[in-house]
């Protein structure tokens, strides 16, 4: 099998990809005329990109504010140590703290920012006061909360 590469990804390829991105539930029949293909060459590529890792896997996109949970704030974190074993250790811990959406190494004046979910103020006051500020290295963090999400799964 042929690698694939960014490079060698063709018109369809592409087309295939934007489609299953907006509609992951799409049927092949469906897709395959999307982007004017029969079934099973549509199929095979689908393989291809799976198998290359284009498409990491398919979910179901669920509405928090129906959890509960509209409530969305973004922290920055500053560590006091930023050397490879205190990354580590911040990396594992802020993985166990379910309310943490999201989690990314930022460059910047600070180190991290994250995305954190709850019910209301009051519950992330909870999370970020006993939770995140108890993290490994936390120095200092700052929040900044979002008062509608106008792009992203959650519009």
């Amino acid at each position: 099998m042929k690698t694939v590469t960014y490079e060698t990804l063709d018109q369809i390829d592409r087309h295939i990809l934007d489609e299953l991105a907006r509609d992951g539930r799409i049927s092949v029949a469906e897709l395959s005329r999307r982007v004017n293909l029969s079934k099973t060459p549509c199929q095979a590529r689908i393989t291809r990109l799976e198998k290359a890792g284009y498409i990491l896997g398919y979910r179901a996109v669920i509405d928090p504010k129906r959890l509960g949970l509209p409530h969305v704030a973004f922290v920055e974190v500053k560590l006091s140590d930023t050397r490879k074993a205190a990354l580590a250790a911040f990396n594992k811990a802020v993985r166990a703290i379910p309310e943490v959406e999201q989690a990314h190494m930022i460059a910047s004046s600070f180190d991290y920012l994250l995305k954190v979910r709850t019910k209301d103020i009051a519950d992330y006051r909870e999370v970020l006061g006993e939770r995140i500020s108890a993290l490994p290295h936390v120095a200092h963090t700052s929040t900044h909360v979002s008062m509608e999400a106008v792009k992203g799964d959650e519009e």
